[in-house]
């Protein structure tokens, strides 16, 4: 068994799930980081525990919040509806403040565990204009995680690794493959049904199997139509 730990960010994604398979390609004992925010759908929460079963982690963690009491994303509220036209500026899908709120709590999680790092499947090539997905802002939070930490404040600051933030969808697709990564375990879709079956129409839809097609790979998502 490694020696060295780190805590990662899963949602059920494509994304965190290739992060996953970095993190134990390189050697990490890997614990799994979940949230259960008010989103309007449990099925990522499903892909999440069987991506880390199958992955074999050493803990699968889900944390309850409840970010559907401040609202204000097609992801949270009910009266918002997911878009299925591509997005312009920052999409409605935005939950205000979500990674921050997310790495803070891997932040402690990660002390508890004396882990040596954090990995988070941000990406800033194809992805949706999430404020909280891009380079200055992860730069930004690591300089937070040395200063507002004992190991920070001791020197031997936590390390926010960022794997895919400069990679297109087909070359973090390509990566999994060749990882071994089983993407048909793994869900997407803003607004997934309760199967696990994919819309195909959202933001999110858009980017992955574009990534499959670009990577010339054949997609496993089920879609329900």
């Amino acid at each position: 068994m490694s020696n060295k730990k780190a805590v990662i960010l899963v949602s059920g994604g494509l994304d965190s799930t290739t992060a996953l398979a970095i993190a134990q390609s390189e050697g990490y004992e890997c614990y799994t980081l979940s949230f259960d925010y008010g989103q309007r759908h449990r099925v990522e929460l499903e892909a999440a525990q069987r991506v880390s079963d199958k992955m074999h982690v050493a803990q699968h963690k889900v944390v309850q919040l409840d970010l559907k009491s401040i609202g204000g994303s097609a992801l949270t509220d009910d009266d918002i509806a997911v878009p299925e036209d591509g997005p312009e500026g920052i999409p409605v899908t935005y939950v205000p403040a979500r990674n921050t709120v997310f790495l803070s709590i891997a932040l402690g999680w990660a002390e508890v565990l004396n882990a040596e790092a954090i990995f988070i499947g941000v990406n800033a090539v194809d992805y949706s204009g999430y404020p909280d997905c891009r380079p200055e802002y992860i730069a930004a939070f690591q300089k937070l995680a040395m200063l507002a930490t004992k190991v920070g404040v001791e020197g031997k600051p936590l390390q926010i690794k960022t794997p895919l933030i400069d990679m297109t969808k087909a070359e973090i697709v390509q990566l999994g493959m060749r990882l071994g990564v089983d993407y048909s375990a793994t869900v997407s879709c803003y607004q997934a049904n309760i199967d696990g079956e994919a819309c195909g129409r959202c933001d999110s839809c858009r980017l992955r199997r574009k990534g499959f097609e670009d990577a010339q790979m054949e997609d496993p998502t089920r879609y329900a139509n």
